[in-house]
């Protein structure tokens, strides 16, 4: 009995087995079998391969260095700077050049200040008082310009009044001006250089046209018939983000620059071509709000005859420029190849799990195609080890 069991474990080490199929020959099933073959493969030919390009390797570990320059001059005549020519020494901050820069459009200047004893500005609420006990000596005004000196400063006939405080004085009291101070720095340029190496192909590249001309970057602008010409006019940036050059001088705000790389290494490198895209980053509010805008204040420090520190300090309105830089870069790899036909091909098996649903279980005729479909097989006496046609038959055709 063992030496039969083993010797029959040994026969069937050698044995094949195939499946058997069925067709059937129901019109409807069969077209919604081809429907979904036909969509499957438009799906993984079409969107798999044409769109994603899933035949490809890819590498978005995109590595990138951003060089910025402004240029452009103004000249302006005012009460208290005089006449004055601005230059990019001027209104460009900071001056090295990076991927975020601000160009100053509007500007309160106060200058001559000191550190010495003065009024606190009225605006301000905690620096409001009636008497002195109202200002403690060394402390702090709340979003105020200096710590109190314990006096109360109030004018003749007046019960109220403003702390005395040690600070650079005089304070800033002056409010921003209603028209931009360089309304006309719209004609200005900006110059963004952009390297950029994808590390996985070994892949460089340039935002720059490759040229000897010395010539070229000083007359060309960027646009639809030049786009290797980084250099792009202020105002013209501006206005690709929705926005008005003026308001936004005014009252400052940010923009950002997207640079996109989208490159096709199985394409010529001259196909390898950036796209830029330009949006307003920060909120504008309705109306004239006090959210609105953006600026800083920083101060410019001198020394008089006697060795006194005394600055002006600068409350600048002006645009901030945020260069961000993305992209991808694709090759063709047999890996990844490979997956995606066997994945279509597992999708194909889909469609067939689907169509033997509806065909054993949904229609009218469900339990003789089910019959078909599955054959009950039980064990029986040994035979003489002859077999059948019928056994032999592994294809049948059934017509409903």
């Amino acid at each position: 009995m063992g030496q039969a069991s083993c010797k029959g474990l040994y026969q069937s080490l050698f044995d094949y087995k195939t499946e058997k199929y069925v067709i059937a020959k129901n019109k409807k099933v069969g077209l919604l079998y081809r429907l979904l073959q036909v969509s499957i493969l438009t799906y993984l030919v079409v969107w798999v391969f044409l769109v994603k390009k899933s035949y490809q390797d890819t590498d978005t570990s995109l590595q990138s260095s951003i060089i910025t320059k402004v240029k452009g001059v103004i000249f302006t005549n005012t009460s208290e700077l005089g006449e004055r020519l601005w230059d990019v020494a001027d209104y460009v901050i900071p001056p090295q050049g990076e991927n975020v820069f601000f160009v100053i459009t509007n500007l309160i200047v106060t200058p001559n200040q000191r550190q010495e004893t003065c009024a606190e500005n009225e605006s301000i609420p905690d620096a409001v008082c009636s008497e002195d006990s109202d200002c403690p000596p060394g402390e702090p005004v709340v979003a105020g310009n200096g710590v109190r000196t314990g006096r109360c400063l109030r004018a003749e006939n007046m019960q109220r009044g403003t702390c005395e405080i040690f600070a650079w004085c005089p304070v800033e009291t002056r409010s921003r001006p209603e028209k931009p101070l360089l309304g006309k720095a719209e004609d200005f340029t900006i110059y963004i250089k952009n390297f950029i190496r994808f590390p996985k192909f070994n892949f460089s590249k340039t935002n720059v046209l490759d040229t000897k001309d010395r010539a070229y970057l000083k007359s060309c602008r960027f646009g639809p018939k030049d786009p290797y010409c980084p250099i792009f006019r202020l105002g013209s940036v501006v206005r690709w983000t929705g926005s008005d050059f003026q308001e936004i001088a005014l009252q400052g705000g940010v923009i950002g620059v997207q640079i996109e790389w989208d490159c096709d290494l199985d394409k010529a490198p001259s196909e390898c071509n950036p796209r830029y895209y330009f949006s307003r980053l920060d909120r504008r509010f309705p109306g004239n709000s006090v959210s609105s805008g953006y600026n800083f204040r920083f101060a410019k420090y001198y020394r008089d005859e006697a060795g006194v520190e005394f600055r002006t300090l600068i409350k600048a309105y002006g645009i901030r420029f945020d260069v961000l830089v993305n992209g991808r870069a694709g090759k063709f790899n047999i890996i990844p190849t490979i997956i995606n036909v066997g994945s279509g091909v597992a999708l194909m098996g889909v469609g067939s799990f689907f169509c033997d649903l509806i065909l054993i279980y949904l229609i009218k005729k469900s339990h003789f195609y089910r019959n078909k479909k599955f054959e009950e097989v039980r064990s029986g006496h040994p035979g003489n080890g002859k077999v059948t046609a019928e056994q032999l038959q592994n294809l049948q055709t059934v017509e409903a």
